[in-house]
């Protein structure tokens, strides 16, 4: 027995000292195979579910990693059942392969005939497979590959994909490591991709993930279909490529909703891919155009509904997902594994800022309480009024301003998603208010002015969540977010974390109602970024409005 920072418990719980001398160690140990659940101040809460431990499998972690990680910074003897069932869980990843055979095509192979007969025994499974071709092989229809592998991940068999990828349209790509090259990061990022031919690559805000796929596009050297949030998400993109890579402007191609280029790399919005006409998904058809070599998924946490169905059949092209945070508020983080492909690389955000890629960053939750008349209404309102009240409150106002007055001259950006609120707050800071129905053209030359130092507040929407590369911003007030979203709030703070030019640190605020829904959804958008390392500090906003800021 040890004086270790874990607790593991037999229902696969692992409960994390916070405050222990080895708990950061062991943070990134078992960061891997766990996944957060809660994060109070003191213990944070982990599970360990099958996904993550068939995700660590495929990342080249295997079973006696796990249980070493466990059991040396477990505080008490780590379960034996547990263990086990790790060991049995991981080594269930595999035992199915999907692969190609000289003569007959695309088969699904055993390396273990039970799992075979009780998968071709599943009513959804069997009409996906083909005719028995020996005890330990059976023949895949090449249109079901993506769709068996997300059945046989519902059934706790994942299938190994090593059928291998068509090479698509050859077209010429080369980095132009001029005056710059990638981090180490990068190239172990986009070498761990190429090595497994699909899947995702988890890394900070900030930390480059742009060109990580320009590493790719560079390896593939072949026609590329690049998917993005939004336009101005995909003017960056190619701003990026042209500036790094051997590609020209006439090679990039936008497919907006202000453009239909096809280009050997189209860069197209997810948008415009999943916009209905006459009740049919007409531009998924971009993803036939061409004979494209690699298909990148920027923001796959993101991923819609109609894109995951088409990347179903879409098997045998390579495909790459970045994403700061593989949480899904949909749940649907399997059929990303199954689809696109097994998480491939993942760095704690902690330890690219300590190397310095990412500025370091405080986190802060100001808590208001509402005035007597606010709290009444919000104790009478409908119940689901109640959070865009709570979030909306004018008492927030005030604190805000405060909160501006400690860091007067530091490029910020107030963030909401309540409309209303936050012209209220552009017209009360005198700032502009970009949103969804802002013209691409404005965001952009809006962007452009804070970039520049013209501009020294934004108030923005959920559309600067994503993609937006606003290097010198340094402070962020969050005012209202999309319920209790994990992954807004990565995306958020990520606005932060680029190195600033003086090396000062980044600063991010979360206005909270205390008493209300507000309140409970904060603490829930935290668990992410609890989990890469990031503690909230909980002031009350008296301190602020007083100017005592210690």
């Amino acid at each position: 027995m040890t004086d270790g920072p874990l607790i593991v418990q037999s229902d696969k719980t692992v409960l994390l000292e916070v405050d222990h001398a080895q708990a950061d160690d062991a943070r990134i140990a078992i960061a891997p195979f766990a996944e957060l659940e809660r994060a109070p101040e003191h213990v944070h809460t982990y599970r360990i579910t099958p996904l993550a431990l068939w995700n660590a499998r495929a990342a080249g972690h295997d079973a006696e990693q796990v249980v070493h990680a466990l059991t040396t910074y477990s505080r008490f003897p780590v379960p034996q059942p547990l263990l086990i069932d790790i060991v049995d869980t991981m080594g269930r990843f595999g035992r199915l392969q999907i692969t190609n055979s000289p003569v007959h095509g695309l088969v699904l192979v055993t390396t273990d005939r039970a799992v075979l007969e009780e998968v071709l025994r599943n009513k959804k499974i069997s009409p996906m497979l083909g005719a028995r071709i020996d005890d330990d092989t059976v023949i895949v229809h090449p249109s079901e590959r993506g769709r068996l592998k997300q059945a046989l991940l519902k059934v706790g068999w994942p299938a190994e994909d090593l059928a291998g990828y068509v090479d698509g349209e050859a077209h010429p790509i080369a980095l132009e490591e001029q005056g710059w090259q990638l981090r180490d990061y990068q190239r172990g990022a986009a070498e761990a991709f190429w090595a497994g031919g699909s899947g995702v690559v988890v890394l900070p805000c900030g930390a480059g993930k742009t060109l990580v796929g320009a590493a790719a596009m560079a390896q593939a050297q072949a026609t590329t279909l690049i998917l993005v949030t939004n336009t101005v998400a995909g003017r960056q993109w190619k701003r990026e490529l042209v500036a790094r890579t051997s590609l020209t402007e006439d090679e990039i191609g936008e497919y907006s909703g202000e453009k239909k280029e096809i280009r050997p790399v189209t860069i197209a919005t997810y948008q415009v891919i999943t916009r209905k006409t006459k009740g049919e998904y007409k531009h998924l058809e971009l993803f036939d155009t061409r004979d494209w070599g690699l298909v990148i998924y920027d923001e796959v946490h993101l991923l819609p509904a109609p894109v995951f169905r088409m990347t179903a059949d879409l098997q045998s092209r390579r495909r790459l997902g970045l994403t700061a945070t593989l949480v899904r508020e949909d749940g649907r983080e399997g059929d990303v594994f199954s689809l696109i492909g097994p998480k491939r690389y993942d760095v704690p955000w902690r330890d690219i800022e300590a190397q310095g890629w990412i500025a370091p960053a405080e986190c802060v939750e100001v808590r208001v309480t509402l005035t007597d008349n606010e709290r009444l209404v919000y104790a009478t309102a409908e119940s689901d009024e109640k959070y865009k009240l709570a979030s909306t409150a004018h008492t927030k106002t005030a604190v805000i301003k405060s909160i501006l007055d400690k860091h007067p001259g530091e490029p910020t950006l107030v963030i909401g998603a309540y409309l209303e609120q936050l012209e209220e707050l552009g017209a009360e800071l005198d700032a502009p208010v970009v949103q969804g129905s802002t013209r691409n053209k404005e965001r952009e030359e809006l962007f452009d002015k804070f970039r520049r130092g013209e501009i020294q507040r934004l108030v923005v929407s959920k559309v600067a969540n994503f993609s937006i590369d606003l290097p010198e911003a340094s402070v962020a007030i969050q005012v209202s977010g999309t319920f209790g979203s994990r992954q807004e709030e990565a995306q958020r703070l990520g606005r932060l974390l680029r190195p600033k030019g003086d090396g000062r640190q980044a600063h991010f605020y979360s206005v909270v109602a205390r008493d209300t829904l507000d309140a409970e959804y904060a603490a829930h958008r935290q668990r992410f970024l609890a989990e890469q390392g990031y503690a909230y500090t909980i002031r009350d906003a008296d301190a602020y409005l007083s100017g005592d800021y210690s």
